[in-house]
């Protein structure tokens, strides 16, 4: 079941509909993130648009036991990776943004380049454009120069790079509180935000004392 979302920062004129999000998956490793986003928003009051590449299918038969219509079923609206022609190719569709999740460093360097062969990277192209929250959650480790100026290129451009590195300060005991602590972080960015899970600050963690500490 989807936890309760809230979105904020929407404008008059978007309060008539759903607020609309863009979701890519991407090829890399860890498209359970991906999956799971689409989990975590169904039946809420975001409306989810996805696109996925061929190389995401691929790792979804590889990672898990999922089928593909079974995760576009996930998805409001779903479209081709090669559909160019698409309502997310444009910017006069509107939305809050885009996450892609996870994203690989072949995605991001179309993003960065702006050399856009599949929808996904079109769509995300137009997000920046727009001036829109892009937030990519790059899988990828170790990192030669060429990622990292990929990731400062669309940092410089407005995206927002967000490596799925787990919180361990929230004590989660296992991979899946793990994941879903990632992209409840990442929907923050987005304004939207899901209750239910724990933050810092949130529910008063006790404060460790010098005596918790080992020598």
């Amino acid at each position: 079941m989807a936890r309760r979302a809230k979105a904020s920062g929407l404008t008059a004129g978007t309060h008539s509909r759903k607020a609309r999000l863009v979701v890519g998956i991407s090829g890399a490793s860890g498209v359970i993130y991906g999956v799971r986003l689409l989990e975590l928003l169904k039946g809420s009051m975001i409306e989810t648009h996805l696109v996925m590449t061929r190389n995401a299918e691929l790792t979804l038969a590889y990672e898990t036991d999922r089928k593909v219509k079974q995760v576009r079923a996930l998805a409001d609206c779903n479209y081709d990776s090669d559909d160019m022609a698409a309502d997310i190719s444009s910017g006069s569709f509107l939305t809050l943004g885009m996450i892609v999740a996870p994203c690989s460093v072949k995605a991001l360097a179309e993003i960065a380049s702006g050399v856009t062969g599949t929808l996904l990277s079109r769509a995300a192209d137009v997000t920046l454009k727009e001036r829109r929250p892009l937030v990519l959650l790059v899988r990828e480790t170790p990192l030669h120069a060429g990622h990292l100026k990929n990731m400062l290129a669309v940092t410089e451009m407005g995206g927002v790079i967000a490596p799925p590195v787990p919180a361990f300060y929230a004590r989660p005991t296992s991979v899946a509180a793990m994941v879903d602590y990632t992209l409840i972080r990442a929907l923050d960015l987005f304004g939207i935000h899901l209750d239910g899970y724990p933050r810092w600050g949130n529910g008063g963690r006790r404060r460790p004392r010098a005596s918790d500490a080992s020598n």
